[in-house]
């Protein structure tokens, strides 16, 4: 198994490390029409890949995600690419890694790996067993583009979570999962933030990080991340939250945080003790170099509680297990997106 301290190195180096921001929702911007999928583009528009990279390594990013969020064959099956799943996810670990290499300060590479969009027994018809096959082959296609390590996130079932570690274990990759609290401050699952430091306790390799990611916006995010915080692990903890809430103008989505709010809510994060902070939904490179700047001139301070988020990043969304106690949040509900 590779050493999985090179995250842990990084962190010691540089402090707070800063993730990319959106890939879907920057892809359709770029020219991605709704029901593509978007890891289709690794091979048939890699310019765009590569500018999309670029763009966060100049806003100061210290982590790139590849473009592999639905690269597992259940996803690609949908888009009859299920027998492409080692060349698509070894080619977006490629385009990432040439964009990284040419950078003054090198960002990590993380193979993002997102949920099958299938439901486990016996909800559904999806086996551990058949999970592990479909993540361990988008995984190897991974290493082979050379990515530092895998990124597991917006998962929602510990069973999901475990079986894709447990594939990053087998091929020989370190790993980091997320899980995406946007349901009455849970998972769609069930999944409570405090709960998360248990999910891979069982497994023979331990995670190089998690926490949380997606979810309704950065008040949401946050309160997950004080609830998963306050566990103090020496895991380190990763934040990558919407970029506010989607909104409909005319036939466009949009995202209503600014690139202030960025920079307040990762200034948050690091108080509230995350480690790595970037992201999600609606995040734009234009966020990204707001939150940058924001990690770069940070004085630590007490580490803030529900009100004080709220406060300064606006109303909950969703109810969570620490924001209950103090703030009546507003009614919403989003349906599961691409980042």
């Amino acid at each position: 198994m590779p050493s999985p301290s090179l995250l842990a190195t990084l962190i010691d180096e540089r402090g707070v490390l800063l993730a990319d921001g959106a890939t879907g929702t920057n892809l359709f911007a770029a020219g991605l029409v709704s029901g593509e999928a978007p890891e289709l583009w690794n091979a048939d528009h890699p310019d765009r890949i590569r500018a999309l990279h670029q763009s966060f390594v100049d806003a100061g990013t210290d982590l790139l995600l590849t473009n592999t969020f639905g690269g597992t064959a259940p996803r690609l099956k949908l888009h009859d690419a299920a027998n492409r799943v080692g060349e698509l996810n070894e080619r977006a670990a490629v385009l990432a890694n040439e964009v990284a290499d040419r950078a003054e300060r090198r960002p990590l590479v993380a193979g993002s790996v997102g949920p099958t969009g299938e439901l486990f027994e016996p909800l559904g018809t999806l086996t551990p067993n058949e999970a592990i096959a479909a993540f361990t082959d988008q995984i190897r296609g991974l290493k082979a583009g050379g990515v530092d390590m895998v990124w597991i996130e917006t998962m929602s079932a510990p069973e999901e979570i475990r079986a894709a570690a447990q594939s990053a274990i087998d091929v020989g990759v370190p790993y980091c999962f997320t899980g995406s609290f946007d349901t009455a401050g849970k998972t769609m699952m069930g999944l409570e933030p405090a709960e998360i430091h248990g999910v891979c306790a069982e497994l023979d390799t331990p995670p190089v990080a998690l926490g949380a990611n997606c979810g309704v916006g950065a008040p949401d995010i946050l309160a997950s991340l004080l609830d998963m915080s306050a566990a103090q692990t020496a895991t380190p903890l990763i934040v990558k939250g919407n970029c506010g809430i989607p909104q409909f103008k005319g036939t466009d989505i949009v995202y209503s945080g600014t690139p202030e709010l960025m920079a307040s809510y990762a200034g948050l994060a690091i108080n509230a003790g995350a480690s790595i902070v970037g992201g999600c939904c609606g995040t734009t490179p234009a966020h990204v170099a707001a939150m940058r700047s924001a990690i770069d001139n940070h004085t630590p301070d007490a580490r803030p509680d529900i009100d004080h988020v709220t406060a300064v990043l606006g109303a909950l969304v969703n109810n969570t297990a620490s924001a209950s106690k103090k703030v009546k949040p507003t009614r919403g509900r989003r349906r599961r997106r691409r980042r």
